[in-house]
């Protein structure tokens, strides 16, 4: 989790070729390549996705109750979506209704894993793209501490002293030779433009951050059991109530675990109004003076969510962050979404390395086929196991290109944020705290922050700061902001339920397989951490006949489509320019601001094909 331990690039004629193999600091298995022209501005790029994507293979014939268990294990970080996902797509097939009290512990969960995702992205994975740590050693500890007042002066840690010792226990890093997670960084770049004392105030809360992540997810350990992979059921949630009993009599959930949770809640609310929101808002503020406003791509024109946060149970023209899709970057109109339908939601593969009957056509992921076709194109530079250079008109990525009525479109925190207010400039009721977000946010980027720090205002409408990589890591601290302050709502409404006499958390009626159509198929959607996420389902007798799962990292990070258009981040990194060649800081922190997770949308495979491993279950 540390900087760019096992980055590498490679310049090639003259520098204009730059390539950054593997860009994720966890996973390690995206690629990109990009093209400069001479004033050294990107002019072509090309992500590449590195493993396999098998696991609908695995799927297939199990019972659809255990789905949920194999899916969650595509991804450790964005624990529990997944597993979600696959419920609701096996209730929608199924015609299950969940009790109220299911409803909204799998809310809190999923907000849990929003609020604790967008914090360690931020402060472990993504911050020091922002942030020069070695810089840090440099800083006036008092000037830190006035900083820290200036962007937030609620935060209770803003002393000189406090600051000073945390500079001295990163000295201690530096001069014993071992940095730790700070290792292999591009530390003294010219693309880093923060003083000493934001990047103090920054690493000191990147430790903050790293105390109270794994308090966090003990709401996941008490509503799920566990964390990662906390536990789900079709039908509802895994965890009985009894508010007078306690953990050892068979009941996870009793007064003192709710008053826990109700701790962590509150912990995380003042996180991020105290330090992550303002964090952002300051950084962003003084790139945003450097001029830093890149990185937008397909967010400026063409972005995409399912819808989510239900205020009433079960009715979606209550989301608290509506759905839809926006195309040509015409805000004014909203289009609505319906992954139902098999001309909306369609995935291509005529740049992947996989097989289609027509590879002209996308399919629909009830229809949808993962065949593996690892061949490289006539241009490819290198081997089938270490390739040197892509060709890019051939198949070059193991994820395939989903498409929404055959537009490229960006999903994430931002497409939320942009759709949620353009909702509430319609009127739309549920959706103004959004509105009041990005308009503070805005207020603050422009005027309150430049005031304060004595450089000039400026005046972007929230039209222009919001698609860019700024805005991109803006949307996910106020989508952690609003998911804390949504789920105090749900706990709220979960302690009424509970103490109205109510304490059913599953709805068993058509858990029996005897009950079920002899065919259905049902879809389930979430809002991810890193954007919309899909599950699509088919039961035949009882079994899996088909399963797929579209995934946000593959909407973002797909390679070219049948019409050529080009993915998120590729389009995200046109036409920004680097400082140095060498040290491509731009690209990770463009990249990164996505929060790729290749694990999602890629699985494992073997260089050579051979078999990696065979279980036995007995």
């Amino acid at each position: 989790m540390g900087a760019y331990e096992t980055q590498g690039f490679r310049l090639d004629n003259g520098g204009r070729r730059v390539v950054v193999d593997p860009v994720t600091r966890i996973e390690g298995h995206m690629r990109c390549e990009v093209n400069l022209d001479s004033n050294n501005v990107i002019r072509n790029a090309v992500s590449t996705g590195t493993m396999w994507r098998g696991l609908e293979v695995i799927l297939k014939g199990r019972d659809p109750r255990d789905a949920w268990a194999f899916v969650e294990r595509i991804c450790g970080v964005c624990t529990g979506c997944h597993a979600l996902t696959s419920v609701r797509a096996v209730e929608d097939a199924l015609g299950i209704i969940i009790p109220k009290n299911a409803y909204l512990i799998r809310e809190i969960m999923a907000k849990t894993l929003q609020v604790h995702d967008h914090a360690v992205h931020f402060y472990h994975l993504h911050a020091l793209d922002w942030v020069d740590v070695v810089s840090a050693l440099k800083a006036d500890p008092r000037k830190t501490s006035e900083l820290q007042q200036l962007v937030s002066p609620a935060h209770p840690l803003s002393s000189a002293g406090y600051f000073r010792d945390i500079q001295n226990r990163l000295k201690k890093f530096v001069e014993s030779g071992q940095l730790g997670p700070f290792m292999n960084g591009y530390w003294g770049s010219k693309a880093y433009v923060l003083p000493p004392e934001a990047n103090l105030m920054a690493v000191t809360h990147y430790l903050e951050a790293l105390d109270l992540q794994k308090e966090w997810v003990k709401v996941h350990t008490i509503l799920g059991g566990k964390n990662p992979h906390p536990n789900y059921l079709v039908g509802g949630v895994p965890c009985a109530i009894n508010i007078d009993k306690d953990g050892a009599a068979g009941a996870p959930i009793n007064m003192e675990r709710l008053n826990f949770i109700e701790a962590r809640i509150k912990e995380m609310i003042e996180f991020n109004n105290n330090v992550y929101v303002p964090d952002v808002l300051a950084i962003g503020t003084i790139y945003k003076q450097h001029g830093w406003l890149y990185g937008g791509g397909l967010s400026a024109t063409s972005v995409m969510d399912y819808g989510t946060y239900e205020k009433v149970m079960h009715k979606k023209d209550t989301q608290q962050l509506p759905g839809g899709a926006i195309i040509k970057g015409n805000w004014d109109e909203i289009l609505p979404v319906d992954p139902r339908d098999p001309e909306q939601v369609q995935e291509f593969v005529p740049h992947s390395w996989y097989k289609y009957a027509d590879e002209s056509k996308g399919l629909h992921p009830w229809d949808g086929v993962t065949e593996p076709n690892y061949e490289l194109g006539a241009k490819t530079k290198g081997t089938r196991t270490h390739i040197q250079e892509i060709d890019e008109s051939a198949k070059y990525s193991w994820i395939k290109s989903p498409r929404w009525r055959g537009h490229a479109m960006e999903v994430g925190p931002l497409s939320r944020y942009i759709l949620g207010y353009a909702h509430a400039l319609k009127g739309h009721k549920y959706s103004q705290r959004v509105k009041e977000q990005v308009e503070s946010s805005a207020l603050t980027i422009n005027s309150a922050i430049p005031k304060a720090l004595g450089l000039p205002e400026t005046q972007y409408t929230a039209k222009q700061l919001l698609p860019t990589t700024i805005g991109r890591t803006l949307a996910r601290a106020l989508e952690s902001q609003y998911c804390a302050e949504m789920m105090m709502d749900d706990f709220k409404e979960l302690v009424a339920n509970i103490k109205a006499g109510d304490s059913t958390t599953v709805n068993a009626d058509k858990w029996d397989p005897s009950t079920w159509p002899k065919e259905a198929k049902g879809v389930g959607t979430v809002a991810a951490p890193r954007g919309a996420l899909g599950h699509w389902i088919k039961i035949k007798d009882g079994r899996i006949e088909n399963y797929q799962c579209v995934v946000p990292t593959t909407w973002n990070g797909s390679p070219r489509d049948t019409k050529g258009q080009i993915g998120a981040f590729e389009a995200s990194l046109m036409n920004t320019p680097m400082v140095n060649p060498e040290q491509p800081v731009e690209i990770l922190r463009t990249l990164h601001s996505f929060d790729p997770c290749l694990a999602c949308s890629t699985h494992v495979m073997s260089p050579d094909g051979q078999e990696l491993t065979s279980v036995k279950v007995r």
